[in-house]
C-alpha cells in the first residue's frame, strides 16, 4: 500500500506552530515511505474563513518548505460530493432524518447531561409516513451495543463503548455538509492511508470511523499525536509563543532551525539535537512519537537558530544582513566581518543591526548611552589616532600589530580608548573586537568617523 498522509488546516486564523509541526510529521512519514504528502483547506465554516488566512497558511508552508506535492484541494469546492454521501446513507437505511426543534433538542441535551449518555433522537426509529412538513438534519445511526476499538500507532488500543457515541449531524437543516461527514468523505477521495492529527481529534475518529463503516471504505491508519504545551506544562497560548509561522519568520528565526525544533518536540533520535532534511526523512517513523505533550520553549528554539546561524557559509550569511544590492567595498567589508557576526548572532534580524556600521559610508548616529564615553580625554586620544592612523593596513593581524605599538609608543592602554573608539567607529557600546572593527572599515573610514566626533565635540 502506498502511503498518503494530509494536513488540512481549518482557514479561520493563521497556521500557528502545533498546526506546522502536525503538517511537518506528515510531510516526514509520507517522504520516509516514499508516499505522498497533501495539503486540504477545511473552508466549510464560510462565515469564519477568510482569503487572508488561506494565503496565510500557505505562505507559512511555503517558508517551511511543506507545501504538498499537488495543488491543495478546497473543501468547500466538494460539498455536492459530501452530499451525496449522506444521501447514499439514508438509501440504506444507515441515517435518518431528524425533525427535532430547536427546543426541543436544547432539552434533550440537557437530559443527556444529566444523565451521563448521548443524544438518541426519538426520530431515529421514526417512518417516513410520520415526518412533518418542516426542517431536519439527517444524523448517522449510531450502534448501540458494544464497543469500538482503534489501533492508533501512538496512542495504542484506545476503546469506546458505543453508548457514549451520539447519533452525528451529517447534513445541517440547510443542506449543507458538517465537518465530521466533510472530512471522513475528503479523506476517502483523496486516497488517506495514515491520518496524523492531533490528540484532540481522538474521539472524533470513533465518530468517523462508524461514516467510514457505514459505506465499506477502508480503514485508515489512526496517529494522534499529543499537542504541544508551553514550558510551564500550561496549554500553549500566546504568553508561550503559541504565534503564526510567519511571526517567526518575522522575528528572525530560520525555516530549517524551525523544522528541526518542531521535529523534537515529541519525537527523538537518540541524542541528535541538530538534524537536516535529509537525516528526518531517513529516520522519522510514527513509533518515536512519544505519548506525553511536548512543551515549547523559546529560549531553546532561539538557541538552536543561534546554531544554524553559526554554520551558515559566510557568503549567505552575508546574503541575511541586506536585501539591496551591495557595492564591492561593502561586500568586502562583510566578508571580514561576518565570521565575526555569526558567533553572536541570535536571530536573522540581529544581522542587519549588527553589522549596521559597516553597511553606511558616513559616520553613524552616536546612542544616546554612548555619549558620555566621549569626554575630552577621550577626544583628544582618538584624535591622535585619527593623525596617525596609516594607509595600507589590510587585514586584522596587520591591523592588531600596528594598533599594538600605537598604544604602547603613546603609553596608552587599551581600556582608554577601547569603549570610545567602538562609539566613534560604530555609534554603539557594543562592537566587534576593535582590530576587526578597524581593519572592516578601512583607513578612509577610520579617519572619517574618528575626526566627525572630534570636530563635533559629540
Amino acid at each position: 500500500m502506498s502511503v498518503v498522509t494530509r494536513f488540512a488546516p481549518s482557514p479561520t486564523g493563521f497556521l500557528h506552530i502545533g498546526g506546522a509541526r502536525t503538517a511537518l510529521f506528515n510531510y516526514l512519514f509520507a517522504r520516509h515511505h516514499g508516499g505522498t504528502y497533501l495539503i486540504r483547506i477545511e473552508d466549510t465554516d464560510r462565515a469564519r474563513s477568510t482569503d487572508e488566512a488561506i494565503a496565510a497558511i500557505h505562505d507559512g508552508l511555503n517558508w517551511l518548505d511543506l507545501a504538498g506535492d499537488k495543488d491543495p484541494v478546497y473543501q468547500f469546492s466538494r460539498i455536492e460530493r459530501h452530499v451525496e454521501v449522506a444521501h447514499a446513507l439514508l438509501e440504506k437505511g444507515l441515517a435518518y432524518r431528524c425533525y427535532l426543534s430547536a427546543d426541543e433538542l436544547s432539552e434533550m441535551r440537557l437530559q443527556a447531561r444529566t444523565l451521563g449518555h448521548p443524544i438518541r433522537s426519538p426520530w431515529r426509529d421514526k417512518t417516513a409516513a410520520e415526518a412533518p412538513d418542516a426542517p431536519y438534519v439527517v444524523r448517522l445511526k449510531m450502534p448501540i451495543d458494544g464497543a469500538t476499538t482503534i489501533p492508533d500507532v501512538v496512542q495504542g488500543d484506545v476503546t469506546v463503548q458505543h453508548l457514549q457515541l451520539d447519533d452525528l449531524v451529517m447534513l445541517r437543516s440547510d443542506g449543507t455538509p458538517t465537518y465530521m461527514l466533510a472530512v471522513v468523505v475528503d479523506d476517502h477521495d483523496m486516497g488517506i492511508t495514515h491520518i496524523i492529527r492531533g490528540d484532540d481529534h481522538l474521539n472524533n475518529a470513533f465518530r468517523q470511523l462508524k461514516i467510514i463503516e457505514a459505506m465499506g471504505w477502508q480503514q485508515p491508519q489512526y496517529a494522534h499525536i499529543p499537542l504541544i504545551h508551553g514550558a510551564d506544562g500550561a496549554k500553549l497560548s500566546k504568553r508561550h509563543g503559541a504565534l503564526s509561522v510567519t511571526a517567526y519568520r518575522d522575528m528572525g528565526f530560520l525555516p530549517e532551525a524551525v523544522n528541526n525544533y518542531l521535529l523534537r518536540l515529541g519525537w527523538s533520535h537518540g541524542d541528535d539535537e541538530m538534524i537536516t532534511r535529509e537525516q528526518a526523512i531517513t529516520w522519522f517513523d510514527l513509533d518515536s512519537v512519544g505519548k506525553s505533550p511536548a512543551r515549547f520553549d523559546t529560549t531553546k528554539l532561539t538557541a538552536l537558530n543561534s546554531q544554524y546561524l553559526a554554520n551558515m557559509a559566510d557568503a549567505d550569511l552575508i546574503k541575511l544582513v541586506s536585501e539591496d544590492p551591495l557595492s564591492d567595498d561593502i561586500e568586502k567589508r562583510l566578508r571580514l566581518l561576518i565570521p565575526a557576526l555569526k558567533e553572536r548572532a541570535q536571530l536573522v534580524t540581529d544581522l542587519p543591526k549588527m553589522a549596521h556600521f559597516a553597511l553606511i559610508s558616513t559616520p553613524p548616529a552616536i546612542d544616546a548611552d554612548a555619549r558620555p564615553l566621549l569626554d575630552s580625554d577621550m577626544l583628544a586620544r582618538l584624535h591622535k589616532l585619527a593623525e596617525d592612523y596609516p594607509v595600507g593596513l589590510e587585514d586584522t593581524d596587520a591591523v592588531k600589530a600596528w594598533f599594538s605599538d600605537w598604544l604602547t609608543q603613546h603609553e596608552i592602554k587599551m581600556r582608554d580608548i577601547g569603549p570610545g573608539l567602538r562609539v566613534a567607529l560604530t555609534g554603539t557600546r557594543q562592537a566587534p573586537d576593535i582590530a576587526l572593527l578597524l581593519a572592516t572599515l578601512g583607513q578612509e573610514q577610520v579617519v572619517l568617523r574618528l575626526n566627525n566626533v572630534c570636530n563635533n565635540s559629540v
